[in-house]
């Protein structure tokens, strides 16, 4: 450690409780290396909570490098060129509020406040600091935001067959004989599971299997990898149920208790054999007969849903299917067995001093965040009868580089009309479109209260050390904006660690200084509730194998009654060949991490995962150039040559900023903001492409 320049001596050194904010279902605890009140040094993961278990993902364990970067913001700006240019000029925190205040007003008069659309997502999972802006949003009745960009459609899977978001304690993966990871990639977006998974390995020799188009880091470490066609999910779930009734290993006891409609799965199935799915999946009939009698034939099966699933427009159906699996086998009843997806219904949280829920009013009209390039450019299918989106505030999410079909999404910031303020830690793609841009805090640097997806644990995340020049909370920036604006609500006038206080006590939990004194309440039901001894979370306590999916989306009449093959995603066509799949990046987390040198250098550069036999075909080598295209545009990418997927399948693990894009343009642009039924969600890995071979020194204008 290196000595004080004024003094020669050692930084004062603490070590401090805190959490981890990112958009991961881990929620880490952490303990954070506090030096002179100031900085920080070391990042790890607390040894003492029985998920984290000292555990921490690199990204996160180099965070001095992200919250101590250069480039940071530090003082808001407003924009003194055109759109787009990237020029700003500093101003005051007074002046740039009361511009945006202004800018909000004027709008609300001229057009109605709908006119106005507050947006965000999750660049902090806390739920004060993220969640909050809504609070603004409902006390002056603009736009409402339907969340759907990341976990919508698996959301719908997942409600459709247990009725409620929670599952056997995670912590038992450690107890189970076979684990499944399937449609997630633990190695990289979830790094504890891995950790309790080894645990099962080493010393109950538990095997793994991964269900994953391609060979992520953690399918190269499975035991055994089923590389399905992306989409085909549904179809591998049906032929291992087959395989079930047919071998005698369905329990059918135990669905006579469980379940809704057991004899007409059993039905169904008759012709859902292997054959049948082999021909769909691409998989050898062989490979899912074998992985069929290895699920089929362990009671101490358990399944780690990811969050794949939620990329694809028939992702409910094939999620669904897969959460039927441990009902046909009777493995919920059994400790390290079943299914788990997301544990979020355990906290019962009371958001109403958060959100502003007692202000809501359902009659102002609701948009889907990942059409915002269909908002922006007055598709009425979103706007409806209502006003063109004229003036924004964006929080917490970059949606220049995360959206779908980004060329229309940038079309739309472009607008002269469009008035857009983003309050951001890093100038991102989406703050040099903006007009006004605003300092942000990172994570140590204010309040918030968290909730775990992927585990039970609830935690608040105090603030550890002041931030660098003006930065300011999200909450202190409502604040700001509520005061000129009129906006009334306690929330607006009361501390980050008071409204965290009081949401703890409103949703039936220990008080603020109880909670940080404990560092966390691990929140997981029982073990015959978490198994759904008691039943599921429907009316008839009973899984659903036959959903009613009217009641989880207005677009069900697409889906399927009973679990099948959806043959709804953007096929491969002959105009078309390829199926893109534009998966996580190991060392980035969204459009987060992606400033810092040492994730940066770790991932190289923007790169499509190309099969040898693809690649002879098109005259493509490694370490060359590709074009990547559909109706919407095209990208160039690298080429790295890579076995590990099927042939017509290519890889873009991303989300690489727009500007590491040769030309400018990121992978967005081929994605499609289709909504994927019955309850909308963003289809990301779920896009047909054409591909060509093109020399290194071509540039790809951007539209």
């Amino acid at each position: 450690m290196p000595p004080d320049q004024q003094t020669g001596q050692p930084p004062a050194r603490s070590v401090r409780s805190s959490v981890c904010p990112h958009d991961c279902p881990s929620t880490c605890a952490l303990e954070v290396e506090v030096l002179d009140g100031v900085r920080i040094g070391r990042v790890g993961g607390a040894a003492a909570n029985s998920y984290t278990a000292g555990v921490v993902c690199a990204k996160v364990a180099r965070y001095a490098e992200r919250i101590h970067h250069p480039g940071r913001l530090t003082r808001p700006l407003a924009r003194s060129g055109p759109k787009g240019s990237g020029r700003f000029v500093p101003i005051g925190w007074d002046e740039a509020l009361d511009r945006v205040a202004g800018a909000f007003t004027e709008t609300t008069a001229r057009h109605g406040a709908e006119a106005v659309w507050p947006y965000f997502f999750a660049g902090t999972m806390g739920l004060l600091q993220r969640d909050g802006i809504n609070r603004l949003r409902h006390a002056m009745r603009y736009s409402r935001q339907k969340g759907t960009i990341c976990s919508a459609v698996a959301q719908a899977g997942w409600m459709a067959g247990v009725g409620r978001f929670t599952g056997p304690d995670p912590r038992e993966m450690a107890k189970s004989d076979l684990l499944v990871v399937w449609g997630g990639n633990p190695v990289a977006t979830q790094v504890n599971a891995m950790a309790h998974i080894t645990r099962a390995r080493k010393e109950r020799g538990a095997r793994l299997i991964v269900v994953d188009p391609y060979r992520t880091g953690t399918a190269a470490v499975a035991d055994t990898h089923i590389a399905l066609r992306p989409g085909t999910d549904g179809a591998l779930a049906c032929a291992v149920m087959h395989a079930a009734f047919r071998d005698g290993y369905a329990d059918r006891a135990y669905m006579a208790q469980y379940a809704d409609e057991p004899a007409a799965l059993e039905a169904h199935l008759r012709t859902r054999d292997p054959a049948w799915a082999a021909s769909i999946t691409g998989l050898p009939e062989a490979e899912i007969e074998a992985f069929a009698r290895a699920y089929n034939t362990t009671q101490r099966s358990f399944i780690r849903l990811g969050y794949g699933f939620s990329r694809l427009r028939n992702g409910a159906a094939n999620l669904h299917a897969v959460s039927c699996l441990p009902t046909v086998t009777g493995a919920w009843r059994h400790e390290g067995g079943g299914a788990f997806w997301d544990n979020r219904s355990i906290y019962h949280w009371d958001k109403t001093l958060i959100e502003g829920l007692d202000m809501q009013d359902l009659s102002v009209r609701e948009m889907d965040m990942s059409r915002l390039g269909a908002v922006l450019t007055g598709d009425r299918t979103e706007l409806g009868s209502g006003p063109p989106v004229h003036a924004m505030l964006i929080q917490n999410t970059n949606p220049a580089v995360v959206c779908p079909d980004s060329n229309r999404v940038r079309r739309g910031f472009l607008r002269d009309d469009l008035f857009v303020c983003v309050h951001e830690q890093f100038m991102t793609e989406t703050a040099r479109l903006a007009d006004i841009v605003l300092p942000a805090t990172m994570f140590m640097e204010h309040d918030d209260l968290y909730q775990a997806g992927g585990h039970s644990h609830l935690q608040i995340g105090p603030k550890l050390i002041e931030p660098p020049g003006e930065c300011r909370s999200n909450h202190a920036v409502l604040q700001g904006l509520a005061k000129r604006l009129g906006a009334r609500h306690p929330g607006f006038e009361m501390t980050e660690m008071e409204i965290i206080d009081a949401t703890l006590r409103a949703s039936g939990w220990p008080d603020a200084a109880t909670v940080l004194e404990r560092r966390w309440i691990d929140a997981q039901p029982d073990f015959a509730e978490s198994h759904f001894l008691n039943g599921f979370g429907h009316a008839d306590r009973r899984f659903h194998f036959a959903p009613d999916w009217s009641r989880i989306g207005p677009d069900h009449a697409r889906m399927p009654r009973l679990p099948d093959h959806m043959a709804a995603i953007d096929e491969s066509t002959h105009d078309r060949p390829f199926r893109l799949v534009a998966a996580p990046a190991r060392q980035f987390l969204n459009t987060s991490f992606t400033e810092t040198p040492t994730s940066r250098k770790r991932e190289d550069r923007p790169t499509a995962l190309v099969h040898p036999d693809d690649a002879a075909r098109l005259g493509l080598i490694e370490g060359g150039m590709v074009r990547l295209g559909n109706a919407q545009g095209e990208v160039a990418v690298h080429v790295r040559l890579f076995d590990g997927l099927q042939p017509g399948v290519v890889i873009v693990e991303s989300v690489w900023p727009n500007a590491d894009f040769v030309g400018g343009v990121g992978i967005n642009v081929l994605t499609s903001d289709d909504p994927a039924p019955p309850n909308g969600g963003a289809v990301f890995h779920d896009t047909a492409v054409w591909m060509h071979a093109m020399q290194a020194e071509l540039p790809v204008a951007a539209e």
